[in-house]
């Protein structure tokens, strides 16, 4: 007999009760979780199946028309509706790359500094200053870009001689990145600093310098990591509502320009609900469509985050 057994048979019955308790918490703590998962996938899947035996499938992803309103006769203006979501997935691309191009910089070279560079008692400062920004409503980014960021944007464009709306994608992005900075910078700082000091120390040994170090040594070894830091940080971006309305508009207009005002998809899922709304009426049901494509949108960035973090643990392996 092992002297694990030995220990395990000689317990009190009590700690016996007492983990089997724990087991069972925690197992039941895993299954709630699973379950209410499900329970939204379903949810929203069976509402957008009820919209697409309304509106096509194919007219819904491929569509570059959106105008949802759906009159209450069918002589009235307006009662075909168009449900073409492309424009809206067009601004939700772009507000989110503009955001990440801010933000992924920033918030890894802010990781960087903080982790390897800046003293303890300048990280003891900086650290959480930057992340009182992730704290911060959004409603207060909302008005920081229409009462200074906006403006700014249309003179500068005026001295270029670009034409920036009052509300474009491009406002919204520049907010919404600096908003999601803590998210990747945070998590990233906590990330590199977790990096076992032999492996700096190993590389110092073979003669590398501190940026060499970091370029080759801790930010592969960090990458799993970052990269979860980085998918939360566009998830953050996708989900943003408040920011896009008050900047970047509620108009759903097909173009790729950022000085241009757009929507995102998330706008529209609150658009569609608010007041008294029929959950029998395609305007109602699009905000189930577009919840269930915001789910795959997730899932396939989980699954390219996977794939990324796979091969680099091997290469590093």
């Amino acid at each position: 007999m092992t002297t694990a057994a030995i220990r395990h048979r000689t317990l009190p019955a009590s700690r016996h009760l007492t983990s089997k308790i724990i087991t069972w918490l925690l197992a039941a703590a895993s299954t709630v979780s699973i379950l209410v998962t499900l329970m939204i996938v379903f949810s929203v899947l069976f509402e957008a199946l009820r919209f697409f035996k309304i509106v096509p499938i194919t007219d819904f992803i491929f569509g570059l028309h959106w105008s949802p309103q759906m009159a209450l006769r069918a002589d009235q203006a307006g009662s075909s509706g168009a449900f073409g979501a492309v424009p809206l997935f067009v601004g939700t691309l772009l507000i989110t790359l503009i955001a990440m191009c801010v933000a992924i910089p920033t918030g890894l070279l802010s990781a960087i500094y903080l982790s390897e560079y800046a003293t303890r008692r300048t990280r003891n400062i900086l650290k959480p200053v930057l992340e009182i920004l992730a704290g911060i409503p959004t409603v207060v980014y909302g008005y920081f870009a229409i009462i200074l960021l906006a403006p700014a944007l249309r003179a500068i464009g005026g001295v270029f001689g670009l034409d920036i709306a009052s509300e474009s994608a491009l406002s919204a992005g520049l907010v919404m990145g600096v908003m999601i900075i803590p998210f990747i910078s945070s998590l990233s700082d906590d990330i590199i600093t977790a990096i076992p000091k032999h492996l700096r120390e190993g590389s110092y040994a073979l003669g590398c310098t501190k940026s060499e170090t970091i370029c080759k040594v801790v930010l592969p070894a960090a990458i799993p990591g970052i990269m979860g830091a980085v998918l939360l940080a566009v998830s953050r971006a996708i989900g943003e509502t408040m920011i896009v309305v008050m900047a970047a508009g509620i108009s759903a207009h097909m173009t790729f320009n950022p000085l241009k005002s757009v929507t995102t998809v998330t706008v529209q899922i609150v658009s569609l609900l608010v007041g008294d709304q029929e959950f029998d009426s395609p305007k109602t049901l699009a905000a189930f469509a577009l919840g269930l494509t915001l789910l795959c949108i997730t899932l396939a960035l989980n699954i390219v985050a996977l794939i990324i973090v796979k091969k680099y643990k091997a290469k590093n392996e």
